[in-house]
């Protein structure tokens, strides 16, 4: 199955097309901090199979987080917690990526900051409008989580541009009023980004994967559509970027109708369009579907969310029948077990 061949890219080498992507475990302390849950979580998912492991959402600014519990990349005291969920998972044979984020206005707590002084919802505080300086330091914080990210032994970098968080804000004309170099025309509002890229670049090695997640419908009137983000995906290529991780909405609430398979035709069209990698996520659990999806090149990857919360050795029980691969010596006596 094609699912289940390896993969190079650069000088990676990942064993199956299967992504764990990101998924915020709400479980750190409060300063943001790893801890043995982590290593449980993600380490499992290594034994079970998976290609790549994309750690969740992992804030630059202690301000940007999602919750106060999230990850934190914030401190050089965090790259120690974050190795060692490396480590292990490298151990057991995965590869293995970090999500670096930032909330905007959607963040935890009372300090939000937005390019625009637009609040998210009325559960939301009004953000403040970031000035040039602020964005110059958040651009720094990008840039210092990279090298924090490659001490820790990152094999991917993931720049989290979606889900209507503070990059996908800039992107969106429905979050972003501003009428400076960094507002107004579909360039400008991409400035911010592209900054972030050259900034991470000066930290995080040429021979390592970049990858950026994009939103690619707001699903709303004036808010972008997936031909918009063909054109951001072409110039993110022309960046350097190796991967786009494709997932919609996020910008504003708004009801999503959703079926197994639902954004897939997003990474089909930016891969077909620009000729760039991507990875296809959205409620994809059988391997008939996610075969498919490969086989027929409409991405690159498949991104198993909600599965492999439920099932941390769904490629184990998908390989099942083809080889000892991915199965670990300790569990071969499992292996085609039949009841009786």
């Amino acid at each position: 199955m094609k699912l289940f061949e390896s993969y190079k890219i650069k000088n990676i080498t990942l064993r199956n097309r299967v992504v764990m992507p990101a998924m915020c475990q709400y479980t750190a302390d409060t300063d943001g901090f790893a801890n043995s849950w982590h290593q449980l979580h993600y380490g499992s998912r290594a034994v079970g199979g998976v290609g790549l492991i994309i750690v969740e959402a992992t804030a630059v600014e202690k301000r940007g987080r999602l919750s106060n519990h999230d990850l934190g990349i914030w401190s050089d005291q965090h790259i120690s917690g974050l190795q060692a969920i490396v480590d292990l998972c490298k151990s057991q044979g995965a590869c293995i990526g970090i999500q670096l984020a930032h909330a905007g206005r959607k963040a935890w707590g009372n300090e939000l900051v937005a390019p625009s002084g637009i609040e998210f919802s009325n559960q939301f505080p009004n953000p403040q409008a970031l000035s040039k300086q602020d964005i110059a330091e958040i651009i720094e914080a990008w840039k210092k989580g990279a090298r924090r990210a490659n001490q820790a032994g990152f094999d991917l970098l993931q720049i989290h541009a979606a889900h209507g968080y503070l990059i996908h804000q800039f992107l969106s004309p429905l979050a972003n009023q501003r009428h400076d170099e960094y507002g107004g025309s579909r360039e400008y509002r991409l400035r911010f980004l592209l900054e972030i890229i050259a900034a991470i670049k000066e930290e995080w090695p040429a021979e390592k994967i970049l990858s950026v997640r994009l939103s690619a419908s707001d699903y709303l009137p004036g808010g972008l559509e997936i031909e918009d983000h063909v054109y951001i995906a072409q110039v993110l290529k022309e960046q350097g970027v190796d991967i786009i991780d494709v997932s919609s909405g996020g910008i504003l609430p708004v009801n999503i109708e959703t079926y197994p398979g639902y954004q897939v035709k997003f990474a089909e069209q930016i891969k077909q369009a620009v000729d760039i990698r991507t990875i296809a996520v959205g409620l994809i659990s059988q391997v008939e579907l996610a075969e498919e999806i490969i086989a027929n090149q409409r991405a690159d990857f498949v991104a198993l969310g909600r599965e492999l919360l439920r099932n941390p050795y769904w490629v184990l029980h998908a390989t099942e029948r083809l080889s000892n691969q991915y199965w670990p010596e300790q569990y071969l006596r499992a292996r085609n077990f039949t009841k009786v």
